[in-house]
């Protein structure tokens, strides 16, 4: 099918940026141009431990609608935490979603942030044909049929309401075995998960992966949110003398505990990787996995975002990012920004009639021009754009450094390294 570019730089007619200069205690909820007042709903995880990553994925929200304006609407935003006790939670997620539903003026909703989040809220969404574009979610079972998805969209199985612009775990997964044997030269690995829907997939993709290249996983463990001593697991694995340790999670459910345990263990020299569950911050930012791995424990330390890193214009989305915020972006500010811009395109065109905006959104021959450059949505509701972006702690900033990225579009995937200065 020839695709038809539609394209939110296309449609300047109707979305008319604006500047923005707040302070990140002034952020507004709301953009557009007078009249009929709407809203774009927003689920992630604001509170806890979890702050470091749901609140700069609100932000690229807040920051896209004071910058769009859409003439004959002001946009709002309901905002739903689904954090509980500082750890994303699926039971509060399908509560949030339900919230969502029932508040007839939330024509589109950004979010979640975690995968099990969204594996409670589609159902939910499905049955109510409420569009959802998650800038985080990258499990597999969320949309691909042959992993389950079917089971998720029950009442509308062909009427896809979930769309999402991260790219998904079986390529991020891949894109961290080969940081493992490729860049740290490793062929052992070690490979724990926190046993959630999003932390077991990964593990199990990295598995694969690590193999199909020549690696051998020496051990593999599933430790749940709950624990909190790791020392026996880390004893059994020692012993193996992996040259690589891998964990499938995210920091609030056991990654920056694990690696300062490894240090504490004696593993503090073997290369540390992880996905992009891991990306919540420098090691200044509290409750992130650099700050809670320590000193020794973040060295020599990967991890993978699943979105590009050289959006098209960068220094301009980080210069609007800080002078409204007064700080840098998150792994999934740009990201959330561009489902922004998504649903702000589907009102300008359709209204905010869900249904219509469902059906726009979902139509894979649209591709939309986004901060994060152009793609479009498969019949499953997966980005088109493949790319998976690659860091390692710096010492020196005592924050992750972006080395490379890597598009997975074509087969085999090519790679791009860090431009000088990055």
């Amino acid at each position: 099918m020839q695709t038809r570019r539609i394209g939110v730089l296309a449609v300047t007619a109707l979305l008319v940026a604006t500047a923005c200069s707040s302070a990140a205690t002034q952020a507004p909820a709301s953009g557009g141009g007078g009249g009929q007042a709407v809203k774009i709903g927003v689920d992630l995880p604001l509170s806890g431990g979890e702050t470091p990553n749901g609140g700069p994925t609100l932000n690229g929200v807040l920051l896209a609608l004071a910058q769009i304006k859409v003439p004959g609407y002001t946009v709002t935003v309901n905002k739903q935490d689904d954090a509980v006790n500082g750890v994303h939670d699926p039971q509060q997620g399908a509560k949030n979603i339900t919230t969502l539903v029932n508040d007839t003026s939330v024509f589109g909703v950004v979010g979640p942030f975690n995968s099990n989040v969204a594996q409670a809220e589609i159902p939910v969404s499905n049955a109510a044909g409420l569009l959802q574009c998650s800038p985080a979610n990258t499990a597999i079972s969320l949309t691909k049929p042959q992993f389950g998805a079917l089971d998720l969209r029950k009442t509308n199985p062909t009427k896809i309401a979930y769309v999402r612009d991260a790219t998904t775990d079986d390529i991020q997964g891949a894109a961290g075995a080969d940081i493992a044997y490729n860049v740290a030269g490793a062929k052992t690995a070690y490979v724990v998960d926190d046993t959630e829907t999003y932390g077991k997939a990964l593990a199990d993709q990295f598995v694969a992966a690590f193999q199909k290249l020549g690696g051998t996983i020496v051990a593999r463990d599933g430790a749940g949110k709950s624990v909190t001593d790791y020392t026996s697991l880390l004893t059994k694995a020692k012993a193996l003398n992996p040259q690589y340790v891998y964990f499938g999670g995210v920091t609030a459910t056991g990654g920056g505990l694990l690696r300062k345990q490894m240090v504490a263990n004696g593993m503090g020299n073997i290369p540390f990787g992880g996905g992009d569950g891991i990306s919540d911050g420098s090691a200044a930012t509290a409750s992130s996995f650099l700050n809670l791995a320590g000193d020794q424990g973040d060295q020599n330390t990967y991890m993978t975002v699943a979105a590009i890193h050289d959006i098209p214009n960068p220094t301009k989305f980080a210069s609007d990012y800080k002078a409204m915020f007064n700080t840098e972006p998150g792994a999934y500010s740009a990201s959330a920004y561009a489902c922004t811009q998504i649903l702000l395109e589907a009102l300008a065109k359709v209204g905010p009639d869900r249904e219509k905006v469902r059906a726009y959104v979902t139509d894979t021959s649209h591709t939309y021009d986004t901060v994060l450059g152009s793609f479009g949505f498969d019949a499953n509701g997966d980005t088109t754009q493949h790319i998976i972006s690659e860091y390692k702690f710096d010492p020196t900033t005592k924050d992750w450094k972006f080395f490379a990225q890597k598009d997975f579009g074509g087969s085999g995937g090519t790679s791009s390294p860090a431009p000088a200065g990055s």
